[in-house]
């Protein structure tokens, strides 16, 4: 049983490490992807992609260390976002982990536990920087196309979610 539990145990080491290394390298790479394909790649909300993917691969405490990390990680090497904005997507990113478990353990069901969390931390992300910055900063960052965008990945991601935990039948670590 030891050996089994140690197995298992290195399993999970294996897959954080390299969802974190990935994760980390996406972030670092992300205005280089953005020149490279001359697409907006923040659009596709990099950081969430990275936490919605450990959120579902990896588990409660590797998430929660991402979520801490992955918007200090874009600001130490790329100055992005600025120090502000980075505390309050560091707030929301531990927000959406908290609210996903949270819902999980409510409603046993991932696509609207996922679809909530998303939102309900997008929506206090938008309060505070309203509280923080102003309305003419919240108006230039919610764009239409911006919102619209993110409504489909918000979408994306919770479907997403919802299929890989259908199909690991519903398991959380």
């Amino acid at each position: 049983m030891k050996s089994a539990t140690m197995i298992l145990e290195r399993k999970d080491f294996l897959i954080n490490s390299i969802l974190d290394s990935f994760a980390l390298a996406f972030i670092y790479f992300a205005p280089s992807l953005a020149h490279l394909l001359s697409f907006p790649v923040y659009l596709i909300e990099p950081m969430r992609l990275m936490l919605v993917l450990s959120l579902v691969h990896s588990g409660r405490t590797n998430s929660y260390i991402l979520a801490l990390t992955l918007p200090f990680f874009s600001f130490l090497v790329s100055g992005h976002p600025m120090f502000g904005k980075m505390l309050i997507i560091t707030v929301e990113m531990v927000c959406n982990v908290f609210l996903f478990y949270l819902l999980t353990g409510k409603i046993k069901r991932i696509f609207p536990a996922m679809l909530i969390s998303i939102v309900c931390s997008k929506f206090l992300c938008y309060l505070l920087y309203l509280l923080f910055f102003s309305m003419v900063f919240v108006r230039s960052e919610a764009e239409t196309s911006f919102l619209l965008v993110q409504v489909a990945t918000t979408l994306v991601f919770s479907l997403y979610a919802g299929f890989i935990f259908k199909k690991k039948n519903f398991h959380l670590s």
